[in-house]
């Protein structure tokens, strides 16, 4: 019976997504109640059956809490995101719909087709899929066309964040950070939650979500970082926080295995200039075991045996060589997520965060020294793009919270 009813549903819903008449044989009330409204949006009803597919979805992909909410709000959301794109005359093909579901199911090593079985295995119908990926894409075409002309980032702005991420600066930021791991396992999850995340405008928000679902240490403190000179972070981050209204989110930041979201709590201008680095000289240390209790309480006794990375060599002189290594190299050319754990170490310090391999080893990061630079050539249109993204972001997040306070959005 269950069966049946599913494989009746799905193909009523594949008829009512495609337009078709209504020439159906009449329904039984048991598959009638599932297309019954559940939300109203303005004059735009989201069914029962959406909101169940949705949810079923978010639970297969792995998203964390609860799972009901979370589609209920996506799809109001979607709801007023395809209005207004709808409205303007924007339109998605087929063509691109198919490509978007290629990439999103790429994230995580599969092919669409191989989603999409995974998906009506479980009962979820390829059109809930479709639905998900082709809002996704209207709303980005949406605000690219509708404020893209509004964002004119002129040189003198551009010249200001190259000096604040080259030359000495005075500039300090504070912020706030979460750190999602990805596995083959959780990645299309943590990307659809790193995206609702990025739409918070509340610090307080922001700190709850952190609790949640973030692996820094400084989950503990609501992701609140002390506050940090500019030149100290990474290259490729600086650019973005200096593009962000106190209390903005950053778009997700790939790291390596991990998914990354900054929120600006404050900036101030210091008037010490801080030195800007040629080289940063650091330590890598592999612990096998991931973070399991074990092998985080040994990263912990190894914390509190060395001061410097020569005693951190005294530590590991009876494991494999390649589980140490010690390097020096310009800010750019190391990896996003090992920059972001030295920008908060003084030389001395250790952080044992991150790991590798698929999270079986447990990465621990020392800082040895940074040697400061004279001068740093920058890629003004790199600086341009993330000045651009930045702004384009806020201009949608800040239009689609107008919508949802004009709208009339009622629960059935």
């Amino acid at each position: 019976m269950t069966f049946t009813l599913r494989r009746f549903a799905l193909a009523a819903a594949m008829a009512l997504f495609a337009g078709a008449p209504a020439m159906l044989a009449p329904m039984p009330a048991q598959a009638q109640g599932l297309f019954a409204p559940a939300i109203k949006v303005n004059d735009k009803v989201i069914t029962k059956f959406e909101l169940d597919q949705r949810s079923l979805m978010l639970q297969l992909l792995r998203a964390p809490g609860d799972v009901r909410n979370l589609a209920r709000e996506q799809l109001i959301d979607e709801r007023l995101q395809t209005q207004a794109a709808t409205a303007a005359g924007f339109e998605i093909d087929e063509v691109e719909i198919e490509t978007g579901m290629e990439e999103f199911a790429g994230r995580s090593g599969m092919a669409a087709q191989d989603l999409i079985d995974v998906f009506a295995s479980a009962g979820v119908a390829e059109q809930t899929f479709r639905d998900f990926v082709q809002a996704g894409l209207l709303w980005r075409r949406y605000v690219s066309q509708a404020f893209g002309p509004r964002v004119k980032i002129t040189e003198a702005e551009i010249d200001r964040a190259i000096s604040a991420i080259t030359a000495g600066s005075d500039v300090r930021v504070l912020i706030s950070e979460i750190v999602i791991p990805l596995t083959p396992e959780n990645a299309q999850a943590a990307t659809e939650i790193a995206k609702q995340i990025s739409k918070l405008t509340s610090t307080q928000a922001f700190s709850q979500a952190a609790a949640q679902v973030s692996a820094a240490p400084s989950a503990q403190n609501g992701g609140r970082l002390d506050w940090t000179p500019l030149t100290q972070l990474p290259p490729q981050l600086r650019p973005v926080l200096l593009a962000l209204a106190r209390g903005e989110v950053s778009e997700p930041l790939p790291l390596n295995g991990a998914i990354a979201l900054f929120q600006l709590r404050d900036i101030q201008e210091t008037g010490v200039t801080q030195p800007s680095y040629a080289a940063i000289d650091y330590a890598t240390y592999r612990l096998p075991g991931g973070r399991s209790a074990e092998t985080l309480a040994q990263a912990a006794q190894i914390a509190t045996q060395v001061a410097t990375c020569d005693d951190l060599f005294a530590v590991g002189r009876t494991t494999p060589p390649e589980w140490l290594s010690r390097q020096s190299a310009a800010p750019g050319e190391i990896a996003s997520d090992i920059a972001l754990e030295l920008a908060k170490l003084d030389a001395g310090e250790l952080s044992y965060s991150l790991t590798r391999n698929n999270g079986q080893d447990l990465l621990l990061v020392m800082l040895c020294g940074r040697t400061p630079a004279i001068d740093i050539e920058t890629d003004r249109q790199a600086v341009l793009s993330s000045l651009r993204n930045q702004r384009l972001a806020s201009y949608a997040k800040s239009y689609l919270a107008q919508m949802r306070a004009d709208a009339v959005i009622v629960s059935q």
